[in-house]
């Protein structure tokens, strides 16, 4: 597809190469730069607790990497909004690493609790996709991103690559730690490089369905984006993209939660969008994935209309759900990056449903759009 209407298609369609060219900085061959992973040597404290702070889409990714560091590496990991955690003066006597994370790198709430973690002799890290922003000049090590100029206000590009980054810290942090041997952060790093190509196969698919779907589903009023583990993250991101790119409320919940109130409100003109990957080599993804049938086995008997993202093939789930949208098979923790990207296609195809000026919702701006 080469003639794109909105900046934010482009950026969607962009981001195999953008994946790409961040892999480029931090990888040769199958194997992490020493060199580009050097400042993060001395980044973890000697206890393996970890601060994440940020805003917005970058929580998001945040809220994913909590999962990866502490499954993957055996961290203790918290995540914060960063504007909230700024606003706590009181000192961590624990004194966690910390991580911010933000497209821009100027995000002034995120900045603020980057100085205060300086301010605290706390170890720093900032990843951000602008090279030489105050974030990535102020901390005590950084992860420049490579997803290029992101014109749009809705982040898409820049979000896949945050979560490239991410996986590629944890296989760094593994090693450190002992957590990963070499065949693990190997098999690791040989699945993350292939995700480029595997959502290059899948963008054009993607669009139609989610053209379909946003057209089957514009008379909603709200969606409620369900996920487990990390999954949960992507339904936070999911959810996000909609209420900003259409003006069509939407949120996110973990899976297990939507009966603890939130199932009130389902109805016909409130749908629900259900994380139902799975991977199969992994026990506990495989659990998730059979309490999530279940769910999607009790919404279906409730009468509830269901758009579940699914393995491709996962006839399972194309029996319980109303719509499906299907994604390549992947590891348990590179899932997210693929999934987002069909959810960021749905939220921009409901944004044309309604008339919104999808690259400039009402409201919002980014600190910078220029690299």
């Amino acid at each position: 597809m080469s003639d794109f209407p909105h900046a934010m298609l482009r950026e969607i369609f962009e981001q195999p190469d953008a994946i790409r060219r961040t892999l480029d900085l931090y990888t040769s061959g199958h194997a992490l730069k020493g060199d580009a992973f050097a400042p993060m040597a001395s980044w973890l404290n000697p206890r393996g607790e970890v601060l994440i702070a940020a805003s917005g889409s970058s929580r998001h990714a945040g809220l994913a990497a909590e999962i990866l560091f502490e499954d993957l590496c055996g961290l203790a990991v918290d995540v914060e909004y960063a504007s909230e955690w700024g606003c706590r003066g009181t000192a961590n006597p624990r004194h966690p690493s910390v991580l911010v994370i933000s497209q821009s790198g100027e995000t002034s709430d995120t900045l603020a609790a980057l100085r205060q973690a300086r301010d605290r002799r706390e170890h720093t890290l900032a990843i951000a996709n602008v090279p030489g922003s105050s974030m990535l000049r102020e901390a005590g090590a950084a992860m420049v991103l490579a997803a290029g100029p992101e014109k749009a206000i809705p982040a898409t590009k820049s979000f896949t690559c945050q979560l490239t980054a991410l996986y590629l810290l944890a296989i760094f942090m593994g090693r450190e730690t002992g957590a990963m041997d070499a065949a693990e952060a190997d098999r690791q790093l040989r699945e993350l490089q292939a995700v480029p190509a595997q959502i290059e196969r899948q963008l054009e698919n993607w669009r139609a369905t989610a053209q379909r779907l946003a057209s089957a589903y514009a008379d909603a009023s709200t969606f409620l984006y369900l996920g487990r583990g990390i999954h949960y993250a992507i339904a936070r991101e999911g959810a996000l993209k909609m209420k900003e790119s259409s003006y069509v409320h939407a949120e996110g919940y973990p899976v297990g939660e939507l009966k603890h109130g939130p199932n009130a409100l389902v109805g016909e003109n409130v749908p629900l969008v259900v994380l139902a990957t799975v991977d199969r080599g992994n026990e506990d993804s495989t659990l998730r994935y059979e309490k999530t049938l279940q769910l999607l086995d009790d919404m279906k008997k409730q009468g509830a209309r269901v758009i579940a993202l699914a393995n491709t093939g996962d006839e399972q789930v194309r029996a319980l759900a109303t719509d499906t949208i299907e994604i390549e098979a992947a590891g348990e923790y590179l899932l997210p990056i693929m999934e987002v990207i069909p959810l960021q296609l749905f939220s921009y195809y409901m944004a044309l449903e309604h008339g919104v000026d999808v690259d400039r919702p009402r409201n919002l701006s980014k600190a910078v759009i220029e690299l």
